[in-house]
């Protein structure tokens, strides 16, 4: 599908998990704050024209220094962060001036995202509404209730959700526009365009490509790119 791509970046989270005193989105992951890995990975890809960070208003001006320090050109705006996940993608949404193109919604604190899965998700955007990248679970996993298994779920059909999630921009703005209006919250982007009957497509990620919730998720990604910088 072609069009302009729009890249979204949401890193306005309190990050409780990691720790009170910790901004996360600059927490720093071998030298780099954690937000502009991501970031460069879409600076240098083609496809993206422009990308849309969302960050606390406390942060904006932080934001700034830490993207024209590490030559950040195509974020030329930066989007406010709202009270959930779900608030702050739609402020960025708002700021996407060709609504006709696509938009693609990455998190913040997935600093190992990798080029070629962000140019898949978006090549696979053709006969769908939107596509969601991930990886099948390797875990056995129950529904619980109140500390009750009531049943053991097949693996062979559930997938680990990740992002990038690509998207025609039209579509997901009128889906957030009604999720909005409906009071409907969910922490996944898909949701939104599944809610409203959206046919969306699962892409193969990477299981590497983990989302930095605690501080041990910093130790274990810092130790995938020891292990990258070995094998190159």
């Amino acid at each position: 599908m072609k069009g302009k791509v729009t890249a979204i970046v949401p890193a306005a989270g309190l990050g409780k998990r990691f720790g009170e005193k910790a901004n996360k989105p600059f927490v720093r992951l071998s030298g780099k704050p954690l937000l502009v890995w991501a970031l460069e990975v879409l600076e240098a890809m083609p496809e993206v024209g422009e990308i849309i960070p969302v960050l606390k208003d406390g942060d904006m001006e932080a934001g700034v220094e830490i993207l024209d320090a590490a030559g950040i050109t195509k974020a030329r705006r930066i989007a406010p962060g709202g009270r959930e996940r779900q608030d702050s993608v739609f402020h960025g949404l708002k700021l996407v001036d060709d609504r006709s193109g696509i938009v693609l919604v990455h998190d913040g604190v997935r600093p190992l995202i990798e080029a070629s899965v962000i140019s898949g998700a978006i090549r696979q955007l053709k006969d769908c509404d939107g596509v969601v990248v991930g990886v099948p679970v390797k875990d056995t996993i129950k529904e619980v209730a109140g500390g009750e298994i009531l049943k053991t779920l097949s693996r062979d059909a559930l997938w680990a959700v990740q992002t990038p999630q690509v998207f025609r921009c039209d579509l997901l703005f009128r889906a957030y526009e009604k999720a909005m209006k409906d009071g409907f919250y969910s922490t996944d982007d898909s949701a939104l365009v599944e809610r409203y009957g959206g046919r969306i497509r699962m892409a193969a990620g990477s299981y590497r490509n983990i989302k930095i919730t605690t501080p041990e998720d910093l130790q274990v990604a810092d130790m995938f790119l020891s292990l990258k910088g070995k094998a190159s």
